[in-house]
């Protein structure tokens, strides 16, 4: 069947439906506010008030990172009511509009210089992306019907907005914050998310079949999600273990040290009730199969923990030691900070369709290529990239200063790692998924990369406790030792799934590698 038979639209443009592209530039200045913002953040916390670039914070590297690690995760967390917002009540193409307008405010907001307008700004922001991020995506795969074969290329070209986007906002909003300032460089975010609005607004001729409004009869989920709540007050022992957790969360609000101790009091609070609501899942599948896969997915969250909360040093640890510590200076030129961020989108688009065939190969000679090998070796490879971390302290401690060589090692590392782990794990979700649950289990996944972007921040903040050595040493460790764990029981994890990932992955590896050449084109 062809292309165009099997097109939702005959107003396409390269081969696809315009729509995407539309959404390819809403989300590429969203990525480009998101990482723009992020890039400066915690520099801008530590940042006294004589700063060359002008008054930051003024904040200590733990307090900074403290709220590094909140922030990062209630901007995953919230995307589940996000979702819920559009599953039940305005529908995807809505929700994204009103988190796009909230984002325009809350960016806007933080180019105000007053410490309210810095809070307001990023609890805005939080809101913002909570209504976009897990709903444009969405309305990606809507673009398409059940089976056309360019749905895999779409969405690798939209993965190229999401990656230019954060290129184009590390490389210029460090140049700006350089000229005029940091509360500039927020203000450049604030008017890159203005212009993502203006093409989704001035596109929506495009997306007219995408995103609706759901109908009354689609609504059941709310009431299934209600009902397992119900059913926990009818089984005793799963009962009581959401009511200890529960207690043992507003004892942590209480008693824990720190000014955010009712953070983690409410945090631990989600974490039981979430806990109560998988618990009831697994309980009401009917099959065996059906509960063994559900537990794989289980464990695939815990993989996601960890990954992200190394990943996530970027926006915080790393982005600190960058400032701080590494000699930036190349031909007599300081290079700003946050450009070093933008090394892992630039490896990105430099490697994609590299590391996509070599799995695509080794899946053709018959090795081990399934998605829990792929995201355990990607967190190996990532956690490898913490060596060349250590190998910075070492300069640091005998010269006084790093080379810049060692952090693009290890964004280096850090990338192929994420190339082999990240495109894998959503489409490993949706294939172990109970039917009923996909999207509630799509919203944990974000709840859970959130959650590993408050370990990040955990870590980061022991660092003035323990040392930057130590921290890396032990990320290193950590994440290579658990990655081999992974792979140890990778048989018998593969047995539980029985052969849920099975059918069509070779063809998954190729229009993956094959979605990515749009890269060439491109260039």
């Amino acid at each position: 069947m062809s292309e165009e038979v099997i097109a939702k639209s005959e107003d396409t443009l390269f081969g696809h439906p315009k729509g995407l592209y539309v959404l390819f530039l809403t989300e590429m200045w969203e990525r480009f506010s998101y990482y723009g913002m992020r890039a400066i953040l915690v520099i801008y916390m530590m940042a006294t008030f004589t700063n060359e670039n002008g008054p930051g914070l003024g904040w200590t590297e733990k307090e900074s990172l403290q709220l590094y690690g909140w922030y990062v995760m209630l901007v995953y967390v919230i995307s589940i009511p996000g979702g819920i917002l559009a599953d039940k009540l305005l529908g995807q193409k809505k929700t994204v509009m009103l988190g796009a307008s909230i984002l325009v405010l809350g960016h806007g907001t933080l180019a105000i210089e007053e410490t309210w307008a810095f809070f307001t700004g990023l609890g805005l922001i939080i809101l913002g992306v909570g209504c976009l991020k897990p709903n444009i995506s969405t309305m990606v795969g809507g673009l398409y019907k059940q089976g056309d074969i360019r749905r895999d290329k779409g969405f690798s070209i939209f993965y190229i907005g999401i990656n230019l986007g954060s290129l184009l906002a590390t490389t210029f909003i460090g140049l700006v914050v350089a000229k005029w300032g940091w509360h500039a460089g927020f203000g450049m975010a604030g008017i890159a998310m203005l212009l993502g609005l203006i093409v989704y607004i001035g596109g929506q001729k495009y997306l007219t079949e995408v995103g609706n409004k759901p109908k009354k009869e689609e609504g059941n989920n709310d009431a299934s999600l209600v009902g397992l709540y119900r059913e926990l007050f009818r089984s005793p022992l799963q009962l009581g273990i959401v009511l200890v957790m529960l207690a043992l969360s507003i004892y942590a609000g209480f008693t824990f040290d720190g000014i955010d101790h009712w953070g983690y009091g409410a945090l631990f609070i989600f974490i039981s009730l979430v806990t109560g609501l998988m618990m009831m899942i697994y309980k009401t599948l009917e099959s065996t199969i059906s509960k063994d896969r559900f537990l794989v997915l289980l464990l695939s969250f815990l993989i996601v923990i960890v990954f992200w909360g190394a990943f996530e040093q970027a926006g915080g640890l790393m982005s600190i030691y960058t400032e701080v510590k590494t000699d930036r200076i190349l031909f007599g030129y300081e290079i700003p900070t946050p450009m070093f961020q933008g090394l892992n989108a630039g490896f990105i688009l430099l490697l994609a369709v590299w590391v996509a065939n070599i799995w695509a190969k080794r899946k053709l000679k018959g090795k081990e290529a399934s998605a829990l090998f792929k995201m355990a070796v990607g967190t190996i490879i990532m956690g490898m990239g913490f060596v060349f971390m250590i190998f910075a302290v070492r300069d640091y401690d005998t010269y006084g200063k790093s080379s810049m060589i060692w952090l693009i090692l290890a964004y280096l590392f850090h990338t192929i790692g994420e190339l082999s782990s990240s495109p894998v794990s959503l489409s490993f979700i949706t294939k172990l998924a109970p039917v009923k649950y996909a999207s509630l289990m799509m919203g944990v996944y974000f709840a859970a990369t959130g959650l590993g972007g408050k370990v990040a921040g955990i870590l980061g903040e022991k660092s003035s406790e323990f040392g930057e050595y130590a921290i890396f040493s032990g990320i290193t460790i950590f994440t290579v030792i658990f990655g081999i764990l992974v792979i140890t029981l990778l048989k018998p994890l593969k047995r539980l799934t029985h052969g849920a990932e099975d059918e069509g992955e070779i063809d998954d590896e190729f229009h993956e590698a094959e979605g990515f050449e749009i890269i060439d084109q491109l260039d």
